[in-house]
């Protein structure tokens, strides 16, 4: 696999591969991931040889043998039915071995895994618009095709049941021909039969289109939240976002549901139209005038009724704003008794939103109205215009196609009023998709997935003149910062509130990019790094981290493979979580909830720590990650440091200097510049800011150097 994606310039790192290290051989679709993870287009097929020895110019092709092992099937020859096929451990420019078909199906298990390098923009990073669903739906094509097929069979039927009863009025009930009925009975009944099948399958077919669709949708749309940049989920509410996320699955319903529908029942007229102008064509063209009027007032009333109905979408994410908000800080209402502050902003924003909601309906109304008349005329006025028709017939077979026409008129004006209706549904449809487009359509992280340098980390940082401004200020949060650090080093960085300390441990991972100035680890661009790769490689500690809901252990390994309970235990010791974790009822197994109400703040900062120190880290951030934790926790943590720091860059964000004071460098920050970066004790004799800093800590000290700690002040980013 490292060597296919080689080919096609990509390098895989092994310790990338999520998926089970245990099996005694990787899944296609495991490896299929792991290949699309790191930029490649990348497909598990199952083959046969004549779709193998087609095969070229493709380059290498994994692939997967009856005994667990791959090869690479490096070319094809048609002409002599011959592929060549390599080892991946064979050196680079090894010769391939011609194999024939009979030697290799006595190996190959027919699986295979096909690859190349990304062109073109795939399905998953096309923009979110009507046309990209409408795209997810055809590809369901063959799907489609049996509904459509089903739904014209059974258009001819609908004729069947008219033309029975023309029948029987024209003719059995006139010349008294039981052996007429009996036939037509007979017809009937198999007709049904048919109709009850296609009916079911059209159904269930349906049913399997809309369930893959939710799945694909589903995939896609977590893929790109989780893409989105961190900076929108901190300007945005949460629960705002999940309000415009839902709006996809109404579009999704639209699509599979009355959409789809409607244009099934079109089809209809495809055969019924042209009977109908056949049985009555007076009739048949009255249908048509009403179904063009009732389209025209649907038409008329589009623009007001989009734009009362944006009020609504409006009301309705404010409201979905408030609730979400209220969820996620549900502790901070109750803490401080706002119980009746955020039901009075529930009420307003329910009022807004039912407000809204009664003048569109207001609105929506009128439409109906003026529709209802032309319904009428069309299932009764028909009828006695019909039986005037028939009385002045002197024929006597006008009776039976006056029957066939009432039964068919109703199948043709219902798809037709349908359509008008559906272009009603359109303008929420479509308002429905500019919500969910203002979400998924946002620009995802640069390289987050594909792209990027994928170095190993020794961790050497330098920043030259790196500048940043967030988006909206003015200042910068960062100001022609400049400093370098080799790897290994413990940097602690202190600063005043506001003064960039957090900002700076942002940039490093990425999270900000457009920064000018160089900031390298060890000589790469972070900029140029693939971000996934960059993070994988940081051990991060904030001052409030999120803990999962379940086990200890399965918190602390968080999802990664390869890690088993004794990485967890020596990551515990190291964080010193390890005798907090043991006294629990089931040790490492014990269960947090949501919110992790059964574990003091102090013990959520030690798990965190023991999170990011599980993966062994080459740099390791400590962004305030000592506030939370009490006197004993972090008298323990600090022990710990050195142990914790051995072979690998800390970074250490703190406003408790007495902390820092075993750091190898401390960088000074204030209103966004490096004032100053030394050891503690140089720092104390040339630096004022932090000899200001210290001595506002350290209130008072004796002799003995014992350190009396004042409140400390709170910092900030």
């Amino acid at each position: 696999m490292i060597a296919a994606a080689h080919f096609h310039g990509i390098e895989l790192d092994p310790r990338d591969y999520a998926g089970n290290r245990e099996a005694a051989a990787p899944s296609a679709a495991a490896l299929s991931a792991w290949l699309q993870d790191a930029g490649l287009w990348a497909k598990a097929v199952r083959l046969r040889w004549r779709d193998l020895i087609g095969l070229r110019e493709t380059g290498p092709v994994v692939l997967f043998l009856r005994d667990g092992g791959a090869a690479l099937m490096v070319g094809a020859d048609p002409a002599r039915n011959l592929v060549g096929v390599k080892s991946p451990d064979w050196p680079a420019g090894a010769e391939a071995i011609a194999v024939d078909q009979l030697r290799l199906e006595q190996v190959w298990s027919g699986d295979a895994l096909l690859l190349r390098s990304k062109r073109a923009r795939s399905s998953a990073e096309a923009p979110f618009t009507l046309g990209w669903l409408a795209s997810l739906v055809l590809r369901e094509r063959r799907l489609l095709r049996d509904i459509g097929v089903a739904s014209l069979t059974l258009s001819f039927l609908t004729i069947f049941p008219p033309l029975l009863v023309m029948t029987v009025v024209d003719r059995v009930l006139t010349h008294h021909s039981y052996s007429t009925l009996v036939l037509l009975g007979a017809l009937l009944a198999i007709a049904t039969v048919f109709e009850t099948f296609l009916g079911y399958a059209r159904r269930l077919i349906v049913l399997i289109v809309g369930t893959r669709l939710d799945a694909k949708l589903n995939l896609h749309v977590f893929n790109r939240l989780l893409r989105l940049p961190l900076d929108y989920f901190e300007r945005h509410p949460a629960g705002e976002t999940m309000h415009k996320i839902a709006q996809v699955y109404k579009v999704r319903e639209f699509l599979t549901g009355k959409l789809l529908t409607t244009f099934l029942d079109l089809m209809t007229l495809v055969v019924l139209l042209p009977f109908l102008f056949f049985l009555n064509p007076f009739l048949a063209g009255l249908v048509l005038a009403c179904s063009a009027l009732i389209m025209l007032v649907i038409l008329a009333f589009l623009r007001p009724m989009r734009s009362s109905f944006a009020e609504v979408i409006f009301a309705e994410t404010e409201k979905a704003s408030v609730l979400g908000e209220t969820v996620f800080g549900i502790k901070t209402i109750k803490s401080l008794a706002l119980e009746p502050q955020r039901n009075a902003l529930w009420d307003d924003r329910v009022a807004d939103v039912g407000t809204s909601r009664l003048a569109f309906g207001k609105l929506a109304n009128w439409p109906q109205t003026l529709i209802t008349p032309l319904e009428r005329f069309m299932s009764i006025g028909l009828v006695l215009i019909g039986a005037y028709m028939a009385l002045e017939d002197s024929t006597g077979y006008a009776v039976g196609a006056l029957f066939a026409f009432m039964m068919l008129s109703m199948r043709v004006a219902q798809p037709l009023v349908a359509l008008a209706r559906l272009i009603e549904d359109y303008e929420g449809v479509a308002l429905a998709i500019v919500e969910a487009a203002s979400v998924l359509n946002r620009p995802p992280e640069a390289d987050a997935v594909s792209g990027g340098l994928r170095p190993r980390f020794a961790g050497a940082v330098s920043f030259e003149d790196v500048s940043f401004t967030y988006a909206g200020t003015r200042l910068p949060a960062l100001d022609r910062v400049a400093f370098e650090i080799p790897a290994g080093t413990m940097l602690g960085i202190v600063g005043r509130s506001g003064s960039g300390k957090s900002t700076l441990t942002r940039l490093l991972q990425g999270i900000n990019r457009d920064y000018t100035g160089s900031l390298k680890i060890d000589g790469n661009d972070v900029r140029e790094i693939n971000l996934r790769h960059l993070r994988q490689s940081f051990g991060v500690v904030l001052q409030e981290n999120f803990l999962f809901r379940g086990s200890i252990r399965d918190n602390i390994i968080a999802g990664r493979s390869g890690l088993v309970l004794s990485d967890v235990v020596n990551a515990s010791r190291l964080a010193g979580a390890e005798e907090f974790i043991e006294r629990m009822p089931n040790g490492y197994e014990s269960l947090i909830e949501e919110g992790s109400p059964n574990l003091s703040g102090g013990q959520r900062q030690r798990l965190a720590i023991a999170r990011a120190l599980i993966t062994d880290p080459r740099i390791l951030i400590l962004d305030e990650a000592t506030n939370a934790l009490d006197p004993e926790s972090e008298a323990l943590l600090n022990a710990n440091l050195l142990r914790i720091a051995s072979g690998r860059t800390m970074v250490i964000v703190s406003h408790r200097l007495s902390s820092l004071v075993d750091s190898d460098q401390i960088l000074v920050l204030d209103n966004g510049r490096a004032v100053d970066i030394a050891p503690h004790d140089v720092l104390l004799d040339r630096c004022a800011i932090y000899r200001q800093l210290w001595s506002q800590q350290n209130r008072s000290q004796d002799h003995q150097g014992h350190i009396h700690v004042a409140p400390a002040f709170v910092g900030s980013r």
